[in-house]
């Protein structure tokens, strides 16, 4: 992302050179908001270099520390926004429509994640290299940061939840004979609360996520379990 504009900004082969160098440090955050930091970086560049130009004494290095300063922030902000809420959205959207056999729910999901994602990379880039660090510091110092991350992750599980309750399926034809009574076992999991089966088998395959497990393990084992009590009549 950083050598077009470097080559711009140091036509003599040996400065462009050391200043790509200079961009070769861990560098890590989520990939939709790194063009802000690529903005603020490119930004000081060009500040750094008319202050050599103009003789003046300056911390080159002090690029890299912009960069590690602002690459968690953004990274919690975008794993928010992008991981935690577009795209679990865009697959909810996408696996209701998918799942009636239509083709738009693999276009929705693509479109409902990329759109937000590309337009964040484009102006992002803008606006690090416009405003620069300032940008950043006066939203979190106005609590913007904070309050847009929270309501993120709020978003984020209202939508895993409803997930959890309109495509997770799982029941039981079991009745049971008490007394000379007949008891519908799925009768009373619904009156403790509608989808209690489908909310336990969600939170205990997160528990083992949480624990370990392999997802594909986790798969296997569904499909074992299901047809295992499907056959004796359990589920």
């Amino acid at each position: 992302m950083m050598v077009p504009a470097l080559k711009k900004l140091y036509p003599n082969k040996e400065d462009a050179s050391a200043a790509l160098k200079r961009h070769l440090s861990i560098f890590n955050t989520t990939p939709a908001v790194v063009s802000f930091i690529g903005g603020c970086a490119i930004a000081m560049e060009e500040k750094f270099k008319k202050q050599k130009e103009a003789g003046e004494d300056c911390d080159e290095e002090s690029i890299n520390a912009v960069k590690a300063a602002l690459m968690g922030p953004l990274a919690g902000i975008g794993d928010s926004f992008f991981w935690g809420t577009f795209r679990i959205i865009g697959a909810g959207i996408g696996c209701s429509l998918a799942a009636q056999g239509s083709i738009l729910g693999a276009i929705l999901f693509l479109l409902v994640y990329n759109v937000p994602a590309q337009l964040v990379r484009y102006y992002g880039l803008r606006i690090g290299y416009k405003s620069g660090v300032g940008f950043l510091a006066s939203m979190n110092e106005g609590g913007v940061i904070a309050v847009l991350t929270e309501c993120a992750k709020i978003l984020g599980l209202v939508v895993v939840g409803s997930m959890a309750a309109s495509m997770v399926s799982l029941s039981t034809p079991l009745v049971l004979n008490i007394g000379g009574a007949e008891v519908v076992v799925q009768d009373i999991f619904n009156g403790i609360i509608t989808g209690f089966l489908p909310l336990g088998l969600t939170f205990i395959v997160y528990w083992l996520l949480n624990k370990g497990v392999k997802s594909t393990t986790l798969l296997w084992l569904i499909i074992i379990l299901g047809i295992v009590g499907s056959m004796i009549g359990v589920f």
